[in-house]
């Protein structure tokens, strides 16, 4: 990743803390878009972007979670969408630079957690396809809007890890970018949840987490068989 990349992402990093903490302003905001144009579309790779925000959506599955998400609207009265955006992207991004700082420390490297995360992400489809529930969730809704929804619904183990997996095999900006288009797809989602649960309907909802269920066993098994060879030199 060159100099211009790296402005550009961390300069996006610093205002989207800004904006978290309401101390942003426009020149951030108009100063930092430059820079992400600049290092998306000097080496843009639209496959890679693609890739990185499809794997995420269906990691986090938030339309798999509706039922719950409605559930738990209806007992804490309401849910803050744009709260909740903010706090899970907020985790995301954190665990993006910080990740492997904290790996380092306890003498790991990216492709060893790739290997252990593939595993997780296996996991998961294999769960949302078979309909049976191997990671129990914290099912306690009284606790507020940060936890249990954003994290770890939201941004939880599964997220995590996937970011951290990705890290292997794309640039930061890519990762990036597609927890963005992610955070987006997630405010929306949480803004219209009576209208998506009519709309799709039960069986829809179904159909959907199973079909990014495959889409994930699938993801699992290339990342594994992508970083299992450089630990066996």
């Amino acid at each position: 990743m060159d100099t211009i990349q790296l402005e550009g992402l961390y300069y996006l990093a610093s205002v989207y803390i800004k904006f978290t903490l309401g101390i942003f302003n426009t020149s951030s905001i108009q100063k930092s878009f430059v820079h992400l144009c600049k290092a998306f579309f000097m080496e843009f790779h639209p496959d890679q972007l693609l890739t990185v925000i499809f794997t995420l959506f269906a990691v986090i599955d938030i339309v798999g979670s509706i039922p719950l998400l409605i559930g738990m609207k209806e007992k804490m009265g309401g849910i803050k969408s744009l709260k909740v955006t903010l706090i899970s992207g907020g985790f995301m991004i954190a665990f993006m630079f910080l990740g492997k700082p904290f790996l380092k420390m306890l003498g790991l490297d990216i492709k060893s957690f790739a290997v252990g995360g593939s595993i997780v992400i296996f996991l998961l489809g294999l769960e949302m396809v078979l309909g049976h529930e191997i990671f129990k969730g914290d099912k306690d809704a009284h606790s507020g809007t940060v936890v249990p929804i954003a994290f770890p619904i939201i941004a939880g183990s599964g997220t995590l890890t996937t970011i951290m997996s990705l890290k292997a095999n794309f640039e930061e900006a890519y990762i990036l970018g597609g927890i963005l288009v992610n955070l987006v797809i997630v405010y929306i989602v949480l803004k219209s949840l009576n209208f998506i649960e009519r709309m799709l309907g039960p069986g829809g909802l179904l159909a959907v987490r199973k079909f990014f269920g495959v889409i994930l066993l699938a993801i699992a098994v290339k990342i594994f068989s992508s970083n299992i060879g450089a630990l066996k030199r």
